[in-house]
């Protein structure tokens, strides 16, 4: 007879996919354990969520610590662009001249989510809160521990190895989950990983205390909403997110190309960002920065599979997609909520191989690739992006994907209609609309991977 193993599930990484599985498998009562490589708090980024986040943190009666925490409460997104750099002085078949758009998520009744928010948060402190109670909940925790190999033996219950002091030990589990993010443990040790040729973004970032709001915002009611700001520089755009009351996020995201540039200077290329769009700046420039610069590269990438005999690959861990919607915890918190139904339903049957976690597989591929579509085709509409916001006959359609609703559908019919736009206008030079298109990759939907 086999001997039983440490645990039913070792999952590696404490982030939200880990500490969301934790919880989850927790709360089943699957014995679980969550292996995190950092002490926290530690600054991440990611720090505005979306509204499908809700299902989760209802699901695991997590919403109370959300109201307690005091998150600033999102209720929509805004973005706005330089009309005198960005052509919108004039009103093409529809193309509304103001240089702002926003939309409100009360605009679309989402199910399963009781409330017309969700939050912005100081990925510190929620994810430690996050980690804490998937311990409440049953998971054992341990922080300062690095995993650096992961055995997976057929027909054998899976060993992970780290270092404890100078010793390398290990413990078994029948399931392995890695959520060990853009470290990418399993992915990289079984060659899975397979990096993004089109989306080679980098960001710049930093906390400003005392930075006004209102300065971008259309209207003051949206000054915490999250707000994307168009840059006239190629494929480059600032995000503003409220952190606290008197404390905002401030990043800019741009081509690689543009960023290895500038490495040697950060400091100089973030203010360079933000001259092209004056009143952004100087709202800057009035306010203390109270964080260094930090930057993320290496923004997206694939897994040729997320699942295999014992192993199931969760959040950044199995794809990581340009987080312009900050898409990222929301991936990570409904990747834990698709694959833990699936855990559950393997270890009361005693089946580990690939086939268990099917359905998980197929979800979360489906919602990732509507994801990563409707961001490819936001980067080649640039400006033009707010058309579909403006314009009735989408704006709901736009929402949804706005929510995090992704997983049910193969293909949203907006992003067909998006796709059929941008080949329009790419094919008429004439078009006025053409200069206006993003040129992040030649042919936008040529596929990636």
């Amino acid at each position: 007879m086999a001997a039983k193993p440490d645990f039913d599930v070792i999952i590696i990484g404490g982030g939200p996919a880990g500490a969301g599985m934790g919880a989850y498998l927790g709360k089943a009562g699957v014995k679980c354990a969550v292996l995190e490589r950092e002490i926290f708090p530690r600054p991440h980024v990611g720090e505005s969520l979306v509204p499908s986040s809700t299902r989760v943190f209802k699901d695991l009666d997590f919403l109370p610590k959300m109201e307690e925490a005091k998150f600033p409460r999102k209720y929509g997104a805004s973005w706005s662009s330089d009309p005198t750099k960005h052509g919108y002085a004039v009103d093409w078949e529809g193309l509304a001249s103001e240089s702002n758009a926003d939309i409100r998520f009360e605009e679309r009744a989402q199910p399963g989510v009781d409330r017309n928010y969700t939050y912005h948060v100081d990925r510190g402190k929620f994810d430690l809160l996050l980690l804490q109670h998937a311990h409440e909940l049953g998971a054992s925790v341990y922080e300062g521990v690095r995993v650096t190999q992961v055995d997976l033996p057929d027909g054998q219950d899976a060993t992970v190895k780290f270092a404890l002091g100078r010793k390398e030990v290990g413990l078994t589990a029948h399931v392995v989950v890695d959520a060990s993010g853009r470290h990418t443990v399993l992915g990289s040790q079984l060659k899975l990983k397979v990096k993004d040729t089109v989306f080679d973004q980098y960001a710049i970032h930093t906390w400003f205390d005392g930075f006004d709001r209102r300065a971008m915002a259309a209207k003051p009611e949206f000054a915490d909403y999250i707000h994307i700001h168009f840059l006239p520089i190629t494929n480059t755009w600032v995000w503003q997110i409220p952190i606290t009351e008197t404390t905002t996020s401030l990043g800019v995201v741009t081509q690689k190309a543009n960023f290895s540039k500038s490495r040697e200077s950060r400091e100089r290329f973030f203010w360079e960002c933000m001259a092209s769009r004056p009143a952004l700046r100087d709202a800057a420039h009035h306010a203390t920065q109270v964080r260094p610069f930090k930057d993320e590269g290496d923004y997206s990438y694939a897994m040729t599979q997320i699942c295999g005999d014992r192993f199931v690959l969760v959040g950044d861990a199995g794809r990581f997609v340009d987080p312009i919607f900050s898409t990222g915890v929301s991936i990570a918190l409904n990747s834990a909520r698709f694959a833990s139904r699936d855990l559950v339903a393997a270890l009361e049957t005693g089946c580990f191989s690939r086939d268990a976690f099917r359905t998980y597989e197929t979800t979360i591929r489906r919602g990732t690739k509507n994801w990563y579509e409707f961001i490819r085709v936001y980067y080649r509409l640039n400006v033009l992006f707010t058309y579909f916001i403006r314009d009735p006959r989408y704006r709901l359609d736009v929402l949804k994907l706005l929510q995090g609703d992704v997983y049910d559908e193969d293909e949203p019919g907006v992003l067909t209609k998006m796709r059929a736009m941008v080949s329009a206008v790419e094919a008429d030079e004439t078009h006025p609309w053409h200069r206006l298109l993003g040129d992040l990759t030649s042919n936008a939907f040529r596929p990636t991977f």
